[in-house]
């Protein structure tokens, strides 16, 4: 398998330089040629496999070989968790597939841990090192540190909003006290990150002399790595007999766009339902086929806090029949004009299994209290978005939907607490947590100070 650049003029390359390179030299980001398909037989004998044999199994197709032991890297990547892929019913039809319980209480653990090890064992056949660079509005950063940590082919920088993040999740990042660890401030918006992020990925002599990938999803195995666990909720509710829909909160569409994944390689899923707060670029996107860029308002949900979503390009490739000219100018028109829109056919076809919803704060609120009457189930309030996206949409008869939940409550305590009366307790391994003394870089959201910081750094 080979993977292609979203805009057309990169060169294919294989999956491991697409690991080490995270954004294509064009600016695009790197898709397969092909999606690899699964008939329902060979669906079906997934059914009994334990959750690291089916990332292995549902990853190999994407790596043709590339790395030599990856049921072992998978083994080890998900033994740190608490639980894997639970799911539980909350009635009428709805389950909640707790996403959760990783070493930093987020789905991103999914992916970056077994990342980290995927590039560890990559450096290690070419003798090489790599500085990962990130964004984050405040999970990832958390989950690709504690994947990278202390790694010693590998130095971790991560950007994140100064201010816009919750003191938990801006706690798990800058308490980390590993020298190969560097947290970074900005003053702006999560926009402003990875736009920041982006740009220095762009420049073909910073990341060869730096070694310079990403942790963020532009990289294809962030992607890669979460369809499995699609798969294995689907499995679990009887597919591929019978078809599942998921309802997914989203800010920058990675998670979503796994779902996608999942679909196009043969898992029945009948509908994706993508949930969305104020920053409703996403929802209004499914529901108009325009992306138009507004101001960012800050919420209880940060990671929703976004109006330039990446990974929508690779959908929009994708629905284009992977016609990179095209995407070209679509991308050049929304960075010209801040919008863009995609043409009436292509948007009827994607809203015969896409639907958008968006909720404000007030909502978000109200669904998590319902949650915990109804359920006595504490819920973050990304996860509520998810569930009130469900709760909105009509559903088929006989066909469940699978709301994914994407952070521990405690992650948010006092968005929780305001809406339940409960103050969600840290985990013991985090129980001092905010006693722990904090390091990070305060920048302005400037190129040129964050690549000084960069280069400080790499010396």
């Amino acid at each position: 398998m080979s993977y292609v650049s979203t805009r057309g003029v990169a060169p294919a390359l294989g999956f491991e330089d697409v690991m080490l390179t995270g954004l294509a030299p064009d600016g695009g980001l790197y898709v397969p040629d092909a999606w690899p398909e699964f008939t329902g037989s060979e669906i079906a004998g997934l059914r009994d496999l334990s959750y690291p044999t089916l990332v292995a199994a549902i990853s190999a197709p994407f790596m043709d070989g590339a790395v030599a032991d990856l049921s072992g890297i998978a083994e080890e990547a998900y033994a740190p968790f608490e639980r894997l892929v639970p799911l539980t019913e909350l009635g009428h039809g709805l389950w909640l597939l707790e996403l959760f319980w990783g070493p930093t209480l987020a789905f991103k653990d999914y992916a970056l841990q077994l990342l980290g090890r995927l590039l560890d064992a990559s450096l290690a056949a070419r003798d090489s090192r790599a500085l990962l660079l990130g964004a984050t509005s405040g999970d990832t950063g958390s989950a690709a540190i504690e994947a990278c940590r202390d790694r010693s082919r590998l130095d971790i920088v991560v950007l994140h909003p100064h201010g816009r993040v919750s003191d938990v999740q801006r706690r798990q990042m800058t308490t980390v006290a590993a020298a190969n660890v560097h947290n970074v401030a900005v003053r702006g918006t999560f926009d402003d990150c990875q736009r920041l992020v982006k740009a220095m990925l762009a420049d073909s002599a910073l990341r060869r002399d730096l070694g310079v990938t990403s942790v963020n999803s532009i990289n294809w195995v962030r992607i890669m790595a979460q369809v499995a666990y699609y798969f294995a909720a689907a499995l679990a509710l009887g597919a591929p007999e019978r078809e599942v829909s998921f309802a997914v909160p989203t800010g920058n569409f990675g998670n979503v766009f796994a779902a996608y994944v999942a679909r196009q390689m043969g898992l029945p899923i009948r509908r994706l339902i993508i949930g969305t707060n104020r920053n409703n670029v996403v929802a209004r996107f499914a529901e108009t086929g325009r992306l138009s860029v507004e101001t960012v308002v800050p919420t209880i949900t940060p990671a929703m806090d976004i109006q330039v979503p990446s990974n929508l390009e690779r959908l929009l490739f994708d629905v284009h029949d992977q016609d990179g000219e095209a995407i070209r100018r679509l991308m050049s028109e929304f960075a010209e004009h801040g919008q863009l829109d995609l043409d009436p056919a292509r948007l009827r076809q994607l809203q015969t299994f896409v639907t958008g919803r968006w909720f404000d704060e007030p909502a978000i609120r109200q669904t998590m209290a319902d949650v915990f009457r109804e359920n006595a189930l504490l819920i973050d309030p990304h996860s509520a978005v998810g569930i009130a996206a469900a709760r909105a949409t009509e559903r088929e008869p006989d066909i469940p939907v699978v709301c994914v939940g994407t952070a521990h409550p405690a992650k948010f305590p006092d968005a929780v607490e305001a809406a339940t009366g409960v103050h969600p307790p840290l985990p013991e391994h985090l129980a001092d947590l905010m006693e722990r003394k904090e390091i990070m870089t305060v920048l302005p959201p400037d190129r040129s100070a964050i690549e000084a910081f960069v280069h400080g750094i790499s010396r």
